[in-house]
Formats: C-alpha cells, sequence, structure tokens
C-alpha cells in the first residue's frame, strides 16, 4: 500500500496479514479522498477500525490537522505505530487501543469534536448502523462534518438525525457512503 496524494504521496504503508480484514482499494481511495479533498485541510479526523492506518495516513497526508487511529488488536496496532514513525507524523496522530464503541463514548466524555469520521470496519461486520447511531447520539461531528463508511453488506438510510447523505457510491463489491452533518 502506498499514500496516494498530498504531502507523503509514493511513500510505502506497510500492511498485515489478519484474517476478516482487507485494505481499502487504491481506487476506492482515491475517489474517496478527492471527492472530500476540500474539506480536510487543518481538519480533525477519527479512522474507525484504523488497521494499518491508511485512511487517516491518507488525510494527514492531504493536510488533515490530527488523526485519532481507534483499533483494539495489538498485532495491527504494531503496524500502525511502524507506520507513523516511519512517515515521520506521530505529532499529527493519536493511537487510542479501544473497542470501537468504548473508544466513541471515550471521545464523547472528552468533548472531542471530529470533522471527518472514516469508518472501514473488519470484512462482514455490520456495524455501520449502530456507528451512526452512536456518534448522533454522542454529538462527535462538528457542524458540516463528514461521517464517511466503506461496507459491503449494511443498509443503510439517506437520512438520519442530523445526518444527510451526500454521497453514495458501489465499487465492486463495496460501497462507500458520505454523510453530512446538518
Amino acid at each position: 500500500m502506498r499514500v496516494i496524494s498530498g504531502k507523503l504521496k509514493g511513500k510505502k504503508i506497510e500492511g498485515y496479514n489478519v484474517e476478516t480484514t482487507r485494505p481499502t482499494m487504491d481506487r476506492v481511495k482515491e475517489s474517496l479522498f478527492d471527492s472530500i479533498q476540500n474539506s480536510i485541510d487543518s481538519k480533525i479526523v477519527l479512522d474507525l477500525f484504523c488497521g494499518s492506518g491508511s485512511l487517516g495516513i491518507e488525510a494527514i497526508s492531504r493536510g488533515a490537522k490530527k488523526c485519532y487511529f481507534v483499533d483494539n488488536n495489538d498485532e495491527i496496532l504494531k503496524y500502525l505505530n511502524k507506520n507513523l514513525q516511519n512517515l515521520n507524523i506521530c505529532s499529527e496522530s493519536i493511537i487510542i487501543k479501544k473497542d470501537y464503541r468504548d473508544a466513541l463514548l471515550y471521545l464523547k466524555e472528552n468533548n472531542i469534536k471530529l470533522d471527518i469520521i472514516l469508518v472501514d470496519a473488519p470484512y462482514k461486520m455490520e456495524v455501520m448502523k449502530e456507528v451512526i447511531s452512536l456518534a448522533c447520539e454522542y454529538e462527535l461531528l462538528n457542524k458540516e462534518g463528514l461521517l464517511i463508511l466503506e461496507y459491503s453488506f449494511d443498509k443503510l438510510e439517506e437520512k438520519y438525525p442530523n445526518l444527510k447523505q451526500i454521497k453514495h457510491k458501489k465499487y465492486g463489491h463495496k460501497f462507500i457512503t458520505i454523510y453530512k452533518k446538518i
């Protein structure tokens, strides 16, 4: 895997081989970030189910001010730490080693507001509705913040409380849906 664009363009991101996980394909990642490029600069990002950090690293490369990386798998977090160190972006990165529910609650309890939430849960893990519900209930997004979901199986609505779908696209067997806080 490589960083597609920005200050880290072309830099290598080390991956891992853990069953039930899969990295975001480059063409999907490129299309996703190209569609939100004007919304990234100086923003606070959450990479939920971050894995090796590919999405959050791409956001930092494209100008995000800070990224919270969330995962609870020790083996995967070793790769994430190595990637952040190799790319010299530790100062722009905060790792939260928690289950996604606990991490979202932690963000709420610490009054951490986000501009972009990136969600790419492990393959076949149908959690998108719950993540949407918790993000809305905990009011984690700033005004006009984006909730970006990559998934295969969940069935999502066009609107949720305070969220409006602004993009929905299929890439092979995956979907990318972007909601904006209204």
